[in-house]
Parts: C-alpha cells; sequence; structure tokens
C-alpha cells in the first residue's frame, strides 16, 4: 500500500494517479499527553491504520496525485540517519573533486559512519528546496530512505528488514564546504521525503532498484541500489549498535555518482523503482 500525507495533515492511499482520501482512519490513533512520545505515532501504529483505512479506501473521497501539496509521509522522524559516500563512484569522485570534498578527510563507510540530519531539515515534495548560502554550490542527491516500523536496538542484518515499516524517496541536500557533513546538509528544507510510503510488504527487495534524479530535464545521478557498498539491511545492523531505532527514524542509505549543483528556479525529478517519482522546485 502507498499512504501519502497531503494538504491539512491529510493522509491518502494512493493508487495509480489517484489520492483515496483515508484522513478518518487516523482516528485510530492513540493519544498523549505531554511530554509526547519520541517516536512517529502513524508509522508506530501503521498496521491499525492500515487495516481501518482498507476498510475506507472504496468509498473515499478521492483526488488526482497532480492537484494536491504532498507533505512528507513521515511526519515526526525521530531520527534522521545518513550513510556517506555509501555508493563506490561516488566515492571516488568525491575524492577527485576539490569541489566535493574542500579538504575534509572523506574515508570508506565503513570508517566514516553514519550522521545525523537534523528533523527541522525535512520537508515534503510540494514544500519544495530553499536553498540557504547561495553564495556556494549546492547539490542534490538521491537517495533510498528506509523507515524504520518497530523498536530495535542491536538488530542482526538477517532481521533487519522485518524493522521497515515502507521506503519512500530522499533528497539528501548539501551545501558544499569545508564544515561537518551535519552542519551542511541540515538547513531547512534540506532534507525531502516523499511522494509517498511504500510499505515494505508491496515494495519488496529493496537491494535492486533502479534510482535517477532529473534536473531541468537533464538525468544528472542513474544507478541501482544493488550498488551499495553496504546495503539495507547491513545498514540497518550498523544504525542500530549505535542508536536505538525507534518508529518514524529513517535511514537514508546514500547516494550515487554524479551529484551536481542546482540553483532557484530550477526543478528536481526524482524517481525509485516500484516507489515512483516526485517532483521538487528549487527557490
Amino acid at each position: 500500500m502507498k499512504f501519502c500525507r497531503f494538504g491539512a495533515n491529510r493522509l491518502g492511499v494512493v493508487v495509480g494517479d489517484v489520492i483515496h482520501d483515508v484522513t478518518a482512519a487516523l482516528d485510530v490513533l492513540p493519544t498523549w499527553q505531554y511530554p509526547l512520545p519520541s517516536f512517529d505515532p502513524l508509522i508506530a501504529n501503521l498496521d491499525a491504520v492500515r487495516e481501518r483505512a482498507e476498510a475506507l479506501v472504496d468509498h473515499a473521497d478521492t483526488v488526482a496525485v497532480s492537484d494536491v501539496h504532498l507533505l512528507s509521509p513521515v511526519a515526526n522522524p525521530g531520527k534522521i540517519i545518513a550513510a556517506p559516500v555509501n555508493y563506490t563512484k561516488h566515492l571516488r569522485e568525491v575524492l577527485d573533486d576539490q569541489n566535493l570534498h574542500h579538504g575534509n578527510l572523506i574515508n570508506h563507510i565503513e570508517k566514516a559512519g553514519l550522521f545525523l540530519k537534523a528533523g527541522s531539515s525535512l520537508v515534503g515534495a510540494g514544500d519544495g528546496v530553499q536553498l540557504s548560502h547561495t553564495e556556494r554550490r549546492n547539490d542534490h542527491e538521491v537517495e533510498l530512505a528506509v523507515v524504520i516500523g518497530k523498536t530495535g536496538r542491536n538488530i542482526k542484518q538477517a532481521d533487519a528488514l522485518g524493522y521497515v515499516a515502507g521506503y519512500c524517496i530522499g533528497l539528501d541536500m548539501t551545501i558544499r564546504g569545508p564544515e561537518e557533513r551535519s552542519f551542511r546538509k541540515s538547513p531547512d528544507s534540506y532534507t525531502v521525503f516523499g511522494p509517498w510510503l511504500v510499505t515494505s510488504d508491496e515494495l519488496g527487495d529493496p537491494n535492486a532498484l533502479d534510482l535517477s534524479i532529473a534536473v531541468n530535464g537533464e538525468i544528472r545521478q542513474k544507478a541501482n541500489t544493488s550498488d551499495l557498498i553496504i546495503g539495507v539491511a547491513s545498514l540497518i545492523e550498523f544504525a542500530s549498535s549505535f542508536y536505538t531505532l525507534h518508529p518514524g527514524d529513517v535511514i537514508i542509505t546514500g547516494t550515487p555518482e554524479g551529484v551536481s549543483p542546482v540553483v532557484p528556479g530550477d526543478t528536481m525529478v526524482a524517481t525509485i523503482e516500484r516507489i515512483g517519482q516526485m517532483t521538487v522546485k528549487v527557490s
């Protein structure tokens, strides 16, 4: 099933190019008093929401995908965990280009480890990216985003995919410069998730997906997740050896070669096989 958030925090089930409004399914969510939970309530209760949505979808009001403002399918990730230089060809292009590494030490991912992005950087496809520090180079990075569905720590690789709620497309926008990655990748709107969440049972194997991004119609990045240095299950194992993972945490798995700059007025179209396509405006 494909779940999207749209408009004024409405919930939809996407079928083809049509959204079925199943916002009433959110009534199954528990209510909390302060302090609020440190996980995403929708993702934590996705099975119950899905059961209710399935009962509503055939009679729900519908709207075309093209007519709505798409929000991030995950509203409240406790952590956004990112994998640096996780494609071999991208590692090589970063090492070879001063404009990408700016003198920073670039290590293989197993030495570099993972890094965190600020939750305040998160937007949906309909929100677009508002560039910061336009005097510098700002790059697109298309990535498979993995949404964790249940709590786990020290998760074994063999069990890891059982902890996944679903997948979406991620854009890890980046200001080039000498500072730490998380600093340059966490301005407002520099993390885009969308266009919707595809549940793990519908997507299947995440390690053989074509992904690409075009800017103003020109393909800039194109690869397959089979090229990942550390695959999805191993990334979950790696991340959970340092952090407890909670429902709604998102792991973005790394970007392939072809990162390049965008400027205000550009349009990015990111595509991942079996997920779909999202259009993101740059301003």
